[in-house]
């Protein structure tokens, strides 16, 4: 069961940027610097080239079976049985990716901004306007997108420009010597880089192009999308860079939030880490969003579900509880981005789309026969 209504192709570009940007705004650039110190803008460089190279991957999966998303394209490739199991595992993934988005998010604001207020509270009031989101449909929360993207954009550009607006706020020494770290390095920084921005994005085949009224014109927006988030995540990594220096960037646990706070424009903007704060909890909510709604689209028609809503609510529980449970702590979360995530990921967002390229092709040439 898909939503009979459909989002634009612009609409569909906004997600993309918002959701490849979603976590990734406060965290890369302190796991970037820990891999490759300075170099770790010539690292998001070469992974926003994979992106791109993923994009094209996800776009050839969609174009097989427009009308179908990649639940129902798991149980025509591979079977009604084994599709229904991979597709449950891929809900599995979908729900635990949301619940460890939700986890951040509590996080960041008990230790950052609201220390007195109880994680379990930030967590229930999150996860009832995302369970709102999503009971209310694809399409309003497409509109919401587009309007809260021009904040985003605003907000972005304020930051940027207060770093260069004088007392200048930057060394570029921070950045030299370039390509000062070895081949190892860089390659694990930039599978770590694309296991956070890119490889995610296979969720959005539960939208795209099924349920996006423009497919071709969203191919090329997808590309776009892709593309424009990226180039916000690679100005973020180098600003951070250049403001902190690399040690301080791998030390800190939001190190462009740091940038933020130590900003002062002529003595009279100064700490307007807000503003960043504001920013991170839009890209993180529609990157919750396209998670849960994968999660919720997906148990809906694995299970051949009618209506998808009576699952918002039971699932939205179970996402609570999840969040409290994924990570005991920041040390253990820490691990887990940098050494099950990006392998974890990598198992659907790059073995599943190949794997049903592979057997559609061999599925065509069994039938030609």
């Amino acid at each position: 069961m898909v939503e009979n209504f459909k989002i634009s192709a612009r609409q569909f570009a906004i997600l993309v940027i918002l959701f490849s940007i979603g976590s990734s705004i406060l965290v890369i650039p302190r796991i970037m610097a820990q891999e490759v110190k300075q170099d770790a803008w010539i690292a998001a460089v070469i992974g926003i080239g994979i992106g791109l190279l993923l994009v094209a991957l996800y776009i050839a999966v969609g174009r097989m079976f427009p009308t179908k998303t990649l639940v129902e394209i798991n149980e025509i490739l591979f079977g009604k049985w084994l599709g229904k199991a991979v597709s449950l595992t891929l809900v599995f993934f979908s729900l635990i990716s949301t619940a460890g988005l939700l986890f951040y998010l509590g996080s960041f604001l008990t230790t950052q901004i609201m220390p007195d207020t109880p994680i379990e509270a930030i967590h229930i009031l999150f996860a009832c306007i995302l369970i709102m989101g999503i009971r209310l449909g694809l399409e309003p929360l497409a509109r919401s997108a587009e309007l809260l993207f021009p904040i985003f954009v605003f907000l972005f550009i304020v930051l940027v420009a207060s770093i260069f607006l004088p007392p200048v706020q930057f060394k570029l020494e921070y950045i030299q010597p370039v390509f000062e770290t070895g081949i190892k390095p860089m390659i694990h920084a930039v599978f770590l880089f694309t296991g956070t921005f890119s490889l995610p994005l296979i969720v959005l085949l539960m939208i795209f192009p099924v349920s996006v009224n423009q497919p071709k014109a969203a191919e090329k927006n997808f590309f776009i999308g892709i593309l424009i988030g990226g180039i916000c995540l690679l100005i973020l990594i180098a600003l951070t860079i250049i403001v902190l220096g690399a040690d301080s960037s791998a030390r800190e646990a939001y190190p462009s939030y740091h940038v933020a706070r130590k900003l002062n424009v002529g003595d009279f903007l100064q700490r307007i880490e807000a503003i960043m704060a504001c920013m991170w909890i839009i890209t993180i909510y529609f990157k919750m969003t396209c998670y849960f709604y994968a999660t919720v689209i997906g148990l809906a028609q694995t299970l051949n579900m009618k209506d998808y809503r009576s699952l918002t609510l039971p699932l939205g529980m179970i996402l609570v509880s999840l969040s409290l449970l994924i990570h005991p702590n920041v040390v253990q979360s820490a691990t887990f981005d940098k050494e099950i995530w990006p392998l974890y990921v990598s198992t659907y967002g790059l073995v599943l789309p190949i794997l049903l390229l592979a057997v559609n092709v061999f599925r065509k040439k069994i039938h030609q026969k």
